[in-house]
């Protein structure tokens, strides 16, 4: 999947989830979302939490 894609799946989530269940439906599917997103690329090996930078 390209990154138009999963923009479009991801905005396509968010759309439902505002439109069917309101503000706070809309932001708990934001929230894990991005969750999933930053928990994916670690898990990828694209983000790396474990690096630290020198002052």
């Amino acid at each position: 999947m390209n990154a138009a894609t999963t923009g479009l799946a991801a905005g396509m989530a968010l759309g439902f989830a505002g439109y069917f269940g309101g503000f706070w439906a809309f932001l708990l599917v934001l929230v894990l979302g991005t969750a999933g997103l930053i928990g994916g690329l670690a898990l990828q090996g694209d983000l790396d939490l474990r690096t630290r930078r020198q002052r």
